[in-house]
């Protein structure tokens, strides 16, 4: 074969390897296809039987009856999505871009857990984390408007992230002092052995969750005690206002579930010509 010839016979490689490519890329992350809504439809299916044999799986009684057909359905499943994982890396034009984003995590994370198990007895109960690759249903069944609003509460968490660490802070600063101030008044003849375990007690007091495993018995404690807790309900307001103050701030373009065929991004606006996360012709 001639120089010329195998220079005519690449760039007609090239167009099938694109077109094979193309095709598999509309099939699983396009959902405004019948084949891509019918691949989408058959994934959520098997997710849902998958985690179903995953808790089954943890009854015992049920364990002992039928252990071997679940064990065998696990890793049916675990083997089915190793395969969809692998195209979807084969298949969209940023393999690592797609790998490191949240559903390129919760897809490696699908499977991980089963194979984990080879060595760390019981890890594979884990796999129930598959039920939040079910987020794909938003596409669908083409709720635009819900994966629109996520986009908004994302916008509004990464806007208020800072203000939030503040908060955080100033919140964890202000358990140890309670806690130590506690384990000061108390002691360990009430409960309140060390001040870590102090701090415990602020934290759930704080949060006025109220486990009562520990209770301060003087009457000074008790007096810190009802501080803590009405201070408790003033603190719950301050992090949900940050996130209202920025979701009213936060923009609402209309969104589509179209992915992008390099970086398979989402949330695109419904005019977009290109990808807004890679410049990439949508």
């Amino acid at each position: 074969m001639t120089q010329a010839e195998r220079s005519r016979m690449k760039p007609v490689a090239d167009r099938q390897g694109r077109q094979w490519r193309d095709i598999l890329f509309e099939v699983i992350f396009e959902a405004d296809t019948p084949a891509g809504k019918a691949f989408d439809l058959a994934l959520i299916v098997a997710i849902l039987l998958s985690v179903a044999t995953v808790m089954l799986d943890s009854v015992r009684s049920i364990r002992e009856q039928h252990g071997d057909w679940l064990y065998a359905g696990e890793w049916l499943f675990t083997i089915l999505f190793t395969i969809e994982y692998i195209l979807r890396l084969l298949c969209v034009g940023r393999s690592l871009r797609y790998a490191v984003s949240f559903f390129g995590i919760v897809d490696l994370l699908a499977v991980v857990p089963t194979y984990l198990s080879l060595v760390i007895y019981g890890s594979r109960y884990l796999a129930v984390v598959r039920v939040l690759r079910v987020l794909r249903v938003f596409r669908v069944l083409k709720l635009g408007h819900h994966i629109k609003e996520a986009g908004v509460l994302k916008q509004a968490l990464y806007a208020s992230h800072r203000k939030i660490l503040v908060f955080l802070f100033v919140v964890l600063t202000l358990v140890v002092v309670i806690g130590a101030l506690m384990y000061v008044i108390e002691g360990a003849e009430n409960g309140f052995t060390s001040i870590p375990a102090s701090v415990y007690w602020a934290v759930v007091t704080l949060t006025t969750v109220g486990y009562g495993d520990i209770s301060p018995q003087t009457s000074l404690g008790q007096f810190l005690a009802a501080i803590v807790m009405i201070l408790g309900y003033s603190i719950i307001a301050v992090p949900t206002g940050i996130v209202t103050v920025e979701l009213s701030q936060a923009s609402r373009a209309a969104t589509t579930t179209q992915a992008c065929p390099k970086c398979s991004a989402e949330g695109h606006d419904a005019d977009a010509r290109y990808c807004k996360f890679c410049g990439a012709k949508l």
